[in-house]
């Protein structure tokens, strides 16, 4: 049995025709075909082959943003979907960091405006802070005609009257604002971007000091002379967050000697007789990397249950003596140390590595011993300290109150109050004495301190180490702890209910609460304090005379209503009077302003507060205000835990029900991403476009969109050139996809109740609906690179590699009006809708094109995507736009399902795969030129499959003709007959045999399963090629195949009538 099948694959070589040509085509071509191109049905559209340049793309694309993000809040029925952003810094331009940021929550926000539900997305932005500060300081320094400041340690910021740092700062952060945000609006952001938030705007501010209002009432809020980090670059105090630690630090550390005064009560706790003593000195030896922090020693800890030993490195170390070795002029020197650091202590400090018969001691009998202070001779303690370990080190730690929280901590216990001789600038003062006063600690002032120590003749050895150490995360400048007087959060009594409440929080990935958590365990407290000028100023008010805070919910109440009224500048400006409330005015004391500004964590970290205004009046639902947040890795130490705590602290609740978190940018060698590296890619390259077009094409907008749904987002994303390269090349493939959908679609002859007959159209529906249940199963796990992914994959592995290979016959050559051309002309509008909306939130110039010109096509217009009655908060004076937007989410239609032709297809699909193989072998050995030069011989071995095949003459439930135009050749001959099988393989009419294939399907209208093997094989197509469509399935040289001469009947007969 012979039977035609497809187009030639001259067909897919022709251009589709634009503008408003007619579709009958009048490609040149040669010999008798040229007569018959104008009959054929090509492609058709307006639909560009390019997009349009970036910047024509820009004006419109905003406008059609803001009439979506009006529509969608006034019409769409589905409950409130709020992603609250986390603010960027208002300092510098967009990176691709930014771009990952702000892309990804614009496709979850847009895939939520096509489900329906009403987004409410408020960009904000962090307008405080020292960045902003430097550049202020900078420009203020050349006004005033001098060098302008490289940070905030320049005399500078001491100088200049801080409203004057505070105009310049604001100016400066309103102009970076501004230029950002117009970029983000270029990318598409949907927002609302007439009610940005900005920390400096004073309702904002205002929010913020309530915050802290309600936080001093809980008793929250507490100001304490302790050691903070503290940034001698920037000349502020620092939290934890805003720490950066790098590994490769290098430090000088010191084996120091501190004399023990030696007396009765020493030689009692050591357990030796006094006399063993004599003359002899007895040294606490300790180990420190911080030399710097010795002037400000006030104590030594051990630990009480570690065993310490009395250890004299001039001893045999065999029995225990302490007489002087041979050629020593006197009694030499004992140390203390841990017995367990003999061995690493003998190396570098010539101590016996073990002390057989030598005292040894539980920390606990050193404690209230006393020593001498090298440096100042003044007497200090021993102390206990759990801290203090084995480790490391000697075993007795330095102990500095002033300069680490641990010392603080074990000496505030025992009423030893801190002490740090260093000023703002990390400098030492004249308390360190005059060897020391003016010298940074970090550097010069160091090395003063090994040199004094040398001179005393306490340091007994100094190494350089590296090891990891903190650094300011703004200035990239090492920092140290400092005792200050600071504002704190009380973090303890918060700690548990936070914790508690990130139990009920989502998050991607899942390991995000475990870290988060972490972190808010590891805090006790949260220093809140700045000592700079830009900032939102902390409501406290001083005593003049003691100095103690005035610092109440009344006080603050009083000063918010004061700067509620004239701004937070007025801080500044304004007459201390007008800040004391009436309570004190009249008290006889005397007040001043504070002048420490808050933490830029507490700043965005309110920003939660805004969304309040979204809930319902009524609602006292004590659900999240916001439904997701979803920011960098960092911010687990920074704003995701600032959020936390602050909401936690005055709410009760955390303020997300949902955290996602994003890793960085990276270079393809997996480095970050740094102007020194010179390996950064600017936003507006993948856009517009690098100096080698070829190396670093023009993307567009959509180009640097489709990338960032391309990668995996919650890890660290690796970018090159060749990585954007191969996005533009899926987003031309995206277009031409949809280009031939559209050009095989004619205006108004595809409506929703056309019927499709064909089973390869209906098994394109299966697909359909597949590929929807895929992409919305992603789009509902935020998996944006599977999205992408299913794209691809449908759109190169079955769209164009598979059906429209298959359908461009009946597209290019049936008649106009066929019922089969009808038929897959309805599948291309079905395909197209879902196509644009999957598209959508990725691509969205690319989708919106899609959708504008398939509008124009469907002779019915598609349905609104909510009935009118249905919308409670329906507001019809928004006007709908045009827009993919307005449309409903193309779910899985199951009336498209079909259990028996899913069955069918995963049965012949297999056999397929074969046939091309077959057909491939073919072409390479030069036996064809194209598949439609060969027909298919079809062997159906013995069994129920050769029974049913020979009774139905079908196989797959196909007649040769659907499996001709299926297996794309040009004819298909079935047989079931193993003579005619063995015959052809001997007389070598088979060009290429592929293997044998078992099958099951059921087979219609019953439904039962049939089961055989089927074999495929190539010959020679033997009949003549059809001038019109290229197959060879016509009786004579030139002549028409049967379908084509009854199309070309037709439209002649049309012609005439």
């Amino acid at each position: 049995m012979l039977l035609c099948g497809r187009l030639a694959s001259r067909a897919s070589r022709l251009p589709i025709a634009t503008g408003a040509r007619s579709h009958y085509s009048r490609h040149a071509s040669t010999g008798n075909s040229k007569v018959y191109n104008q009959t054929l049905r090509l492609p058709q559209t307006d639909f560009p082959q390019r997009p349009q340049r970036p910047a024509n793309y820009a004006a419109t694309s905003r406008h059609l943003a803001d009439q979506i993000y009006a529509w969608q809040l006034a019409n769409n029925p589905g409950p409130q979907f709020i992603l609250h952003d986390g603010p960027p810094y208002a300092n510098g331009d967009l990176h691709l960091g930014h771009a990952l940021n702000r892309i990804t929550k614009d496709i979850i926000n847009r895939y939520q405006v096509l489900r329906g539900r009403r987004v409410r997305y408020i960009p904000g932005w962090d307008c405080h802070g020292l960045p902003i500060e430097l550049k202020a300081l900078a420009k203020l320094g050349t006004a005033n005609g001098k060098a302008p400041a490289t940070d905030a340690g320049d005399g500078a910021a001491a100088s200049l009257d801080p409203l004057k740092i505070r105009r310049v700062a604001r100016k400066t952060a309103l102009t970076t604002l501004e230029a950002q945000k117009r970029e983000l609006q270029e990318w598409g952001v949907l927002a609302d971007w007439d009610v940005v938030y900005r920390t400096l705007d004073l309702d904002y501010e205002v929010r913020q000091l309530g915050v802290f209002r309600t936080m001093v009432e809980k008793g929250l809020i507490y100001r304490r002379t302790r050691p903070v980090y503290w940034s001698p670059s920037s000349r502020t105090a620092l939290a934890e967050a805003e720490l950066e630690y790098k590994a490769d630090h290098r430090s000088q550390s010191a084996y120091v000697r501190f004399p023990m005064t030696v007396d009765a009560t020493l030689a009692k706790r050591l357990g030796v007789q006094l006399q063993t003593l004599h003359n002899r000195p007895v040294y606490a030896l300790i180990w420190t990397t911080t030399p710097w922090t010795l002037p400000a020693n006030r104590a030594i800890a051990v630990h009480p249950e570690i065993e310490y030993v009395l250890v004299d490195p001039t001893s045999s170390g065999h029995d225990g003596s302490t007489t002087p070795q041979t050629g020593d002029t006197g009694p030499g020197p004992l140390y203390i140390v841990a017995k367990a650091r003999l061995a690493d202590l003998s190396a570098k400090l010539g101590l016996p590595a073990d002390a057989p018969g030598s005292t040894t001691v539980a920390g606990s009998h050193l404690v209230g011993l006393t020593y001498l202070h090298p440096l100042n001779e003044t007497i200090l303690p021993v102390i206990a300290a759990s801290y203090v370990t084995a480790d490391s080190g000697t075993g007795l730690v330095h102990t500095a109150p002033g300069h680490g929280l641990e010392d603080y901590e074990a000496c505030l216990a025992l009423g030893i109050p801190a002490y740090a001789p260093v000023d703002d600038r990390g400098c030492f003062t004249a308390e360190a004495g005059p060897a020391l006063i003016g010298k940074p600690v970090l550097t010069e002032g160091n090395r003063a301190v090994l040199d004094l120590l040398t001179a005393a003749g306490a340091l007994l050895h100094r190494e350089t180490i590296v090891h990891s150490y903190p650094y300011d995360w703004r200035s990239k400048q090492p920092v140290i702890q400092r005792a200050t007087p600071q504002w704190f959060a009380n973090l303890h009594s918060i700690q548990t209910p936070a914790i508690r409440a990130l139990d009920a929080v989502a998050a991607l990935p899942a390991s995000s609460i475990t870290r988060l958590q972490g972190y808010v365990a590891g805090r006790k407290e949260w220093c809140i304090s700045r000592q700079r000028a830009w900032g939102v100023p902390i409501p406290v008010l001083y005593n003049e005379a003691t100095g103690e805070a005035l610092c109440t919910a009344a006080t603050i109440d009083h000063i918010i209503g004061v700067l509620q009224e004239r701004g937070t500048d007025a801080w500044w400006y304004g007459s201390v009077a007008d800040f004391i409330p009436p309570a004190y005015r009249n008290d006889g004391q005397t007040y001043r302003r504070g002048t420490d500004t808050m933490d830029v964590w507490f700043d965005s970290g309110t920003s939660w507060t805004l969304l309040e205004a979204f809930r319902p009046p009524a609602d006292q639902d004590p659900q999240p205000l916001a439904d997701l947040y979803l920011e960098g890795s960092d911010q687990h130490r920074g704003w995701f835990q600032s959020s936390l705590l602050t909401a936690i602290a005055t709410t009760g609740r955390a303020p997300f029900r949902k955290l996602v978190t994003h890793g960085f940018t990276l270079d393809a060698e997996g480095r970050k991403m740094s102007k020194s590296l010179g390996n950064v890619i600017d936003p507006r390259t993948v856009v517009q476009g690098g100096a080698d077009r070829r190396r670093q094409p023009a993307l567009g907008i959509d180009g640097l969109r489709l990338w960032v749904a391309s990668t995996e987002y919650t890890k660290d994303v690796t970018v090159s050139d060749q990585a954007l390269v191969t996005v533009g090349d899926t987003l031309r493939k995206f277009r031409n996809t949809a280009r031939f959908m559209l050009g095989n679609l004619e205006t108004g002859t595809v409506g929703e109740t056309n019927e499709v007959i064909t089973d390869v159209d209906r098994y394109a529906l299966l697909e359909l609906n597949d590929f929807l249940a895929q992409a919305t199963a992603a789009y509902d796990a935020l998996a944006f690179n599977k999205v992408y992914q299913h794209l691809a994959r449908f759109t190169n592995a079955f769209l164009s590699a598979f059906y429209f290979d298959i359908t461009k016959d009946r597209l290019y050559a049936e008649a106009p009006a066929s019922s089969r051309r009808r038929s897959t002309q309805v599948v291309l509008h079905h395909l197209l809708r879902g196509y644009a909306s999957v598209l959508a939130p990725l691509t969205i110039h690319l989708a919106e094109e899609i959708h504008h010109h398939h509008q124009k096509r469907v002779s019915e217009p598609s349905p609104s995507p909510v009935p009118a009655s249905t919308v409670e908060t329906a507001d019809s004076s928004v006007a709908k736009p045009a827009s993919v937007y307005a449309q409903p989410w193309p779910t899985p239609n199951p009336e498209w399902e079909n259990s028996s032709l899913r069955h069918t297809w995963r049965a012949l699909l297999p056999v397929r795969d074969e046939a091309m193989l077959a057909l491939e072998r073919a072409r390479q050995e030069k036996h064809i030129g194209r598949s439609l030069d060969a027909d298919l011989v079809f062997y159906i071995s013995e069994g129920p499959l050769a029974a049913q095949c020979r009774e139905a003459g079908r196989l797959f439930n196909m007649v040769p003709d659907d499996l001709a135009e299926v297996f794309i050749v040009s004819n298909v001959h079935l047989t079931t007959d193993p003579a005619e099988w063995r015959r052809g393989q001997s007389e070598g009419a088979y060009l290429a045999v592929g293997n044998t294939v078992p099958v099951n399907y059921p087979v219609a209208p019953h439904h039962g399963v049939v089961e055989g093997t089927v074999q495929v094989a190539v010959r020679q197509a033997t009949k003549h090629k059809c001038p019109r469509c290229w197959r060879l399935c016509s009786a004579g040289v030139d002549a028409l195949c049967p379908r084509c001469r009854e199309v070309v009947g037709g439209i002649e007969d049309a012609a005439t009538a």
